[in-house]
């Protein structure tokens, strides 16, 4: 077998999945080269067998540069899954510095940087799918804000029809909804108010909330094609029923085919058409290698007035990505490979269901504060006992992954969570509830901490009341 190095950028679960995949090549001899933000357990063991393991807990670009500066005659390319690195420009100052090929967009590409160039640029290429929407950009409206701010809500239906959000990435921190986050004139214009000029310049975008069921869209791309994956479900909320403040992502699940179960292929075809038009206006002459990666992880709502884009993303879903990169049925070093060269047409993925659920620590969500009662709180801060979950992994390793992500070994050798999403697991199989029942079982297994998880990923109750809904809004 061919030696190959790759330099991995890790954030969390979703970069472990994709080392996983990476490490599972029958064509290459894998020598990982990672950056972490802690001492990932399975990042950890990846890189001391073959290649190096380096943290740099805030990700500083100019430090990730240096490492693989360090180590470019080993590396053969790399990639990037997380966010932050990418709107800060990592390929383009790793590509001029060390000539190493990096799998992700260039900082221009970075389309999630600005919410407000998302809306112009959806007007300009599909303007159905965007909601109503208004820029208040401080610099142009000066006094006027509040007048503005009031009359729009009255347009759009008041303070409950509408969402506020920054221009800036805020990974969904600083988005208000109507209803939730705020019921009244007042309490919207607070919220509204604690984001709009921060720093003199911050621009804030209110928008129609769309009544719908929601879809996340994601497509690997070599510049030239857009090579679509299957259609996935995130579950934002912290609590189950969809209750409590937005997270990271507490889970997804794949169908057992390309479409999710409320979705209609016309609803499919929509998606790939908007996607598509996106894609052209940023390639312009039909080709812009600026754009490899996952320059579209797109989170469509699908309404009574068909898909709607709430907002698009410059790289791989967290945690969708991790229900389809188990199942690419072919070697996932040659689809970056392709990637690289221009000349990634489709990437087959195998028809199968997957579940993807995360276990997190009290904190997160909010969690100990809602649930006191349920909170081992002498557990709090023990060792993670992961060795009943891998061992289920390792009895079935066609249907099951376990990716630690917010975790790090001590100097006592043992796994500990820190504050964000600790690990995740993936069931994967034929019918929906077969997996949803292996990714349950294996998550169950992984105990301490006083983790938790939803418990309703994926079920069929869930799943039957988002069909129910969009018949009901198909029916208007």
């Amino acid at each position: 077998m061919e030696k190959i190095g790759i330099l991995v950028i890790s954030y969390g679960s979703r970069d472990t999945a994709i080392i996983d995949a990476l490490s599972r090549s029958i064509e290459y001899d894998t020598e990982f080269y990672i950056v972490d933000k802690q001492r990932n357990p399975f990042n950890l063991r990846m890189a001391e067998r073959r290649g190096e393991h380096r943290i740099i807990p805030d990700l500083s670009v100019d430090e990730i540069c240096n490492f693989a500066e360090r180590y470019k005659d080993e590396i053969d390319f790399g990639i990037v899954g997380s966010e932050i690195p990418i709107i800060q420009g990592i390929r383009d100052l790793l590509e001029e510095k060390t000539g190493i090929p990096i799998v992700c967009p260039t900082r221009k590409c970075a389309i999630e940087g600005s919410k407000v160039s998302q809306r112009i640029l959806l007007q300009k290429c599909w303007p159905k799918a965007n909601p109503m929407f208004k820029i208040f950009d401080p610099k142009e409206m000066g006094d006027r804000s509040k007048t503005e701010f009031k009359g729009w809500l009255s347009e759009l239906g008041g303070p409950e029809k509408v969402v506020i959000k920054p221009d800036r990435p805020g990974f969904g921190k600083g988005v208000g909804v109507g209803g939730e986050h705020f019921k009244t004139i007042e309490e919207a214009y607070t919220h509204f108010n604690s984001l709009y000029g921060a720093g003199g310049s911050e621009k804030v975008i209110i928008e129609q909330k769309i009544d719908g069921e929601e879809s996340s869209f994601q497509a690997f791309c070599d510049g030239k094609h857009l090579a679509v994956l299957p259609e996935t479900r995130d579950y934002k909320r912290a609590f189950d029923g969809d209750k409590g403040p937005n997270t990271g992502g507490m889970g997804s699940y794949k169908g057992e085919r390309e479409l999710l179960p409320f979705m209609q292929l016309s609803d499919r075809k929509e998606e790939i058409n908007i996607v598509e038009e996106v894609f052209r206006e940023l390639a312009g002459n039909g080709s812009n290698p600026n754009l490899r990666g996952v320059p579209f992880y797109v989170a469509f709502m699908h309404s009574a007035e068909g898909p709607k884009i709430l907002e698009i993303n410059s790289r791989p879903g967290d945690p969708e990505i991790q229900n389809i990169l188990p199942l690419v049925d072919q070697d996932f070093v040659e689809v970056c490979l392709n990637m690289i060269d221009g000349s990634l047409h489709s990437v087959r993925v195998k028809p199968l269901s997957s579940v993807v659920i995360y276990k997190v620590p009290p904190s997160y969500g909010g969690y100990s504060k809602q649930f006191p009662d349920r909170v081992s709180t002498h557990e709090i801060d023990s060792p993670i006992d992961l060795d009943v979950a891998l061992k289920l992994v390792e009895k079935n390793p066609e249907n099951l992954r376990l990716y630690p992500g917010s975790m790090e070994i001590r100097s006592d050798g043992r796994p500990y969570s820190l504050s964000s999403r600790t690990i995740s697991s993936v069931g994967m199989a034929a019918r929906m509830e077969e997996a949803r029942e292996l990714s349950l079982e294996t998550i169950g297994k992984v105990l301490g901490g006083s983790l938790w998880h939803r418990s309703d990923i994926a079920s069929s109750d869930h799943v039957g009341k988002s069909i129910e809904h969009m018949k009901q809004l198909r029916a208007k």
